[in-house]
């Protein structure tokens, strides 16, 4: 399911988190970078015969999350020039099969270049689910695109190179952003699936968003 759309707001009370007055111990900004990378190759690495592939996200098959995963690297540019995130549609759709990971590549480009800006980090964007400082929306939308990138990962058989300390960084996040408590209803999220505590950091990712690793 959609990992982004009605993200809950990152509590703005808590010292240290990214929505909070408190300093960052990292820029975000490095780590939604990385996303976009990884998220890129894993998105070229998939062959048309993929496409009709179901993914862990159910209401997408391969193609539809292609499609989105662009609408996605296109909305976070308009997120980060402040402007409406509304006017990016949720899916691609006018691009053909097979097209996804060329289109990728000026979006990818776009990205770098509106959040060159440090200034970003503290400004007030819009994102779907609300108002939140930048430093928030990259951690967001880092999680957004790890998540996804490891649904199409396992919907297409492939084993990308994971960055444990980003992905922890994220864990943090996210934990605070999205409780365990808060799931269905306007929180479109299933239940979080046990793990043991040692299992490697992606699959503790994905499993508080839902997934079965």
């Amino acid at each position: 399911m959609n990992t982004t759309e009605q993200f809950p707001e990152t509590p703005s009370d808590s010292p240290g988190t990214l929505a909070g007055p408190g300093p960052l111990s990292f820029d975000p900004r490095t780590d939604l970078a990385a996303a976009v990378e990884l998220a890129g190759r894993t998105l070229a690495a998939v062959r048309p015969e993929q496409y009709d592939a179901p993914t862990p996200c159910e209401e997408f098959d391969v193609r539809r999350l292609s499609s989105h995963l662009v609408a996605v690297v296109r909305r976070i540019s308009v997120i980060g020039r402040g402007e409406d995130p509304f006017s990016v549609p949720s899916f691609a759709d006018e691009i053909a099969d097979g097209a996804w990971a060329a289109a990728w590549v000026p979006g990818a480009r776009e990205v770098a270049e509106v959040w060159a800006d440090p200034g970003v980090l503290g400004r007030q964007l819009r994102l779907p689910m609300g108002v939140l400082p930048g430093a928030a929306a990259a951690a967001v939308y880092t999680h957004e695109l790890t998540v996804h990138t490891w649904d199409l990962a396992r919907a297409t058989g492939q084993d990308p190179d994971w960055d444990p300390a980003l992905i922890e960084r994220v864990i943090g996040v996210v934990r605070r952003a999205l409780p365990a408590e808060t799931r269905g209803g306007r929180i479109p999220f299933g239940e979080v699936v046990p793990l043991d505590p040692g299992a490697p950091a992606i699959d503790r990712l994905v499993a508080w968003a839902g997934r079965r690793p």
